[in-house]
């Protein structure tokens, strides 16, 4: 499932997010969503997200659910 929907995210949910420095390369970071960013339904290049461990991006893939 790739990261377009913000109703297909949640908060404690594992993904793949690619960082604003990343974004030239495509390289993931994996983490654990705190919380969602972007406001509106959809977005073209992925929702916005933080990280529980504070990283900001845009998820292009969603994992699963943590634990």
């Amino acid at each position: 499932m790739d990261g377009r929907n913000r109703k297909d995210i949640r908060p404690g949910q594992r993904v793949n997010i690619v960082l604003k420095k990343d974004q030239r390369t495509g390289r993931l970071t994996e983490g654990t969503v705190a919380t969602l960013l972007t406001k509106s339904p959809t977005h073209p290049h992925g929702i916005k997200v933080r990280l529980t461990d504070g990283q900001v991006g845009r998820v292009k893939e969603i994992l699963g659910q943590e634990g």
